[in-house]
């Protein structure tokens, strides 16, 4: 079976990491995907335990087209019955950049009558259209002549967890959290502090990754879970497996925020994931802060002067620089924003930068390495 896992921009290389060390085969990167192979206890096993996945796509055709009267041909040869019945329902998902169609949903409806005449002709039975809760869900992506037909084994995207109980007015994606963390080589191995945590979802990642609990496992639904060769016993030890292997974990994850309404939706996320004794949220404001040791980890993603306006954006950036500088020497520090403009005022050099997405919104990850006195005594110290 051959798999398209759709990720952020940006995160396609830990995309093909992590499904390396899950077990894909033939991983090729694409543009915000990751494309591999393996067979359906692999596609259970991605959906459970891919942290920066939004979804996985299984192939089910490609082909290349001159007009309209090829895509619904080459539609409807696909063998429909071997997905579904004709009394499940679907719906079409189009994805079309081409110049063979002016409007862009209209090779979804080319598709609903390949499917459905499929199906009459070969049942006397049509099945029925649902866009808002289908059995099977279709995804087509039309890129100029290049057609891909496939079926969305998720559904609901991957970064709802199901841990969240409450969030904030911009909260941040669940799998860009997770794929910052891997990002900055954070492996749990040291402390690592958000001190403008939100509601919560850095650490709440970083919980998950230290104690190694699938992210999937606070979801109640997999799109898979509906079609028709579904195996309801290889999913369940999948599932089991998955557990057996959460662990505790001793290292200490942290966050805080200035907003106590922002502390109490942190609080009641993670304890809907079961790690209150694992990840520590405060209120404090960030200068005020110490770190738990001299060699850790600090995550930021501060407001970005778009949906958060602080009343004066420059000197908050600048006291996180002077707050770096001055209280977390021998840290490795990480900051996103989509606010580039702001970054000079925090006055450290980067030594790492990533461009990446939050929603619509272009972000970069920047990466320090904070250390005590100038950077030429610290030369001199490593050489």
């Amino acid at each position: 079976m051959r798999f398209i896992a759709k990720t952020l921009f940006g995160l396609e290389k830990v995309l093909t990491e992590e499904l390396l060390t899950i077990g894909a085969l033939d991983v090729s990167q694409a543009n915000r995907a990751v494309m591999f192979s393996g067979n359906k206890e692999l596609l259970y096993r991605v959906n459970y335990c891919s942290r920066c996945a939004l979804s996985v796509l299984v192939l089910v055709s490609d082909f290349r087209i001159k007009s309209k009267d090829d895509l619904y041909t080459n539609a409807r040869r696909i063998d429909w019955s071997a997905i579904m019945d004709a009394d499940q329902t679907f719906s079409v998902v189009p994805v079309v950049n081409s110049e063979l169609f002016g409007h862009t949903g209209f090779p979804g409806l080319v598709v609903k009558d390949a499917v459905a005449d499929y199906f009459r002709k070969k049942t006397g039975k049509r099945p029925s259209v649902s866009s808002t809760d289908p059995d099977v869900q279709i995804n087509l992506h039309i890129s100029h002549e290049n057609v891909t037909i496939s079926l969305d084994s998720s559904v609901i995207p991957l970064f709802k967890r199901g841990y969240r109980a409450e969030q904030g007015e911009a909260p941040l994606n669940e799998v860009l959290a997770a794929g910052i963390l891997m990002i900055s080589g954070w492996d749990a191995s040291c402390s690592l502090t958000d001190p403008m945590c939100g509601s919560g979802t850095i650490p709440i990642e970083a919980g998950l990754i230290a104690c190694n609990v699938p992210p999937g496992k606070f979801r109640q639904f997999f799109g898979f879970s509906r079609w028709k060769d579904y195996d309801d016993e290889l999913f369940s030890r999948v599932k089991k497996e998955c557990e057996t292997q959460i662990r505790k974990s001793g290292v200490r994850i942290s966050g805080s925020d200035i907003s106590g309404e922002a502390v109490k939706q942190a609080r009641a996320n993670i304890e809907k994931t079961g790690l209150s004794e694992q990840i520590l949220v405060d209120i404090a404001d960030f200068k005020d802060i110490k770190p738990f040791d001299k060699n850790g980890f600090v995550i930021l993603n501060p407001p970005y002067g778009q949906r958060l306006k602080p009343d004066d954006i420059d000197l908050l950036y600048g006291m996180i620089g002077t707050t770096l500088k001055h209280n977390f020497a021998g840290s490795k520090a990480w900051i996103i924003t989509s606010g580039k403009e702001y970054l000079k005022n925090i006055g450290l050099k980067p030594k790492s930068k990533h461009t990446l997405f939050n929603g619509a919104l272009e972000c970069i990850l920047v990466g320090y390495e904070l250390y005590e006195g100038t950077r030429k005594i610290h030369k001199e110290s490593t050489s």
